[in-house]
């Protein structure tokens, strides 16, 4: 009889300990998920900023008709720079095609690349792009200063530049229309200032 109280006073402390343990370690998840802000996309600091007017460009579309990105387009913008070589652009295709679907009554999204029109026509019939103005120019991601891909721009319907950066993942999509939304250049800068 001694053993079997042993053994119930045993188990008893052990789960007591399980208990204590466990909500110590619920309470340092807690503060770890506070110390890790969500990221957003990454923004560069070359090129024109968030709250510039974009340059103006007139291009044509390798998918029929023409695009105005910048100023006089009246229609807000994400352009966003992939390359059919890019598996991470591939990744992100049904996202776009999300995005538009569910953001087009405000949003044209604009495929932008630069390179022989031929391989990116490929490209486009590959993936069921017809339905994307794509344009190919050198010039645009020369503007914008795009030095990695993918890479995406969020202009409102003035042409000013509302959010803009590298973007890996639908998270880091939508924080670009999250900061458009709060009127902040980015996620990051936003986060930054409250903490400060």
């Amino acid at each position: 009889m001694t053993a079997l109280y042993f053994a119930i006073a045993f188990l008893f402390i052990a789960v007591i300990g399980l208990g204590i343990g466990f909500f110590i370690l619920a309470r340092q998840i807690g503060i770890l998920f506070e110390r890790i802000a969500p990221m957003g996309a990454l923004v560069n600091d070359s090129g024109p900023r968030v709250g510039d007017t974009s340059p103006t460009f007139d291009l044509p579309s390798l998918t029929g008709g023409k695009v105005l990105i910048g100023k006089g387009a009246n229609r807000a913008k994400l352009i966003f720079f992939l390359s059919p070589t890019c598996p991470v652009c591939k990744k992100l295709l049904p996202i776009l095609r999300s995005v538009r679907d569910s953001e087009g009554n405000w949003l044209d999204v604009v495929l932008a690349s630069d390179g022989e029109a031929d391989k990116h026509q490929r490209f486009i019939n590959h993936t069921g792009l017809t339905d994307f103005p794509y344009v190919l120019s050198t010039e645009l991601g020369l503007g914008y200063r795009v030095s990695r891909l993918p890479f995406a721009v969020l202009l409102d319907s003035n042409g000013v530049i509302t959010s803009k950066g590298l973007i890996n993942s639908r998270e880091q999509l939508e924080s670009l229309f999250n900061a458009h939304e709060m009127g902040v250049g980015s996620i990051q800068g936003y986060l930054e200032n409250t903490q400060a």
